[in-house]
């Protein structure tokens, strides 16, 4: 993935009120992104996953669901990403 750098300016008392450090704070907004736009339909669930700086969807999808958005993953999505996996183990 070819990475575009963005500076964001925001005041100090910014991180003390989402609790979080400021070398954390990439990922944060980084993982905050991801879900908006996954939820703007902006982003797939893989894309999401890559931007949030995810392993997998599945990860993606714990992240959405602690964030409480819904997910259009369908018993065919699970079909297919299992026939995936078979594929790479050589099943």
């Amino acid at each position: 993935m070819e990475i575009v750098e963005a500076k964001v300016s925001l005041p100090n008392s910014f991180l003390a009120a989402i609790k979080v450090r400021e070398d954390e704070l990439d990922l944060f907004i980084r993982r905050l992104l991801a879900v908006e736009l996954y939820r703007e339909r902006k982003l797939s669930l893989g894309k999401a996953a890559e931007v949030a700086g995810l392993r997998n969807k599945w990860e993606m999808l714990m992240l959405l669901n602690e964030k409480g958005v819904p997910v259009d993953y369908t018993a065919e999505d699970a079909k297919m990403d299992l026939k995936t996996l078979k594929e790479a183990l050589g099943r």
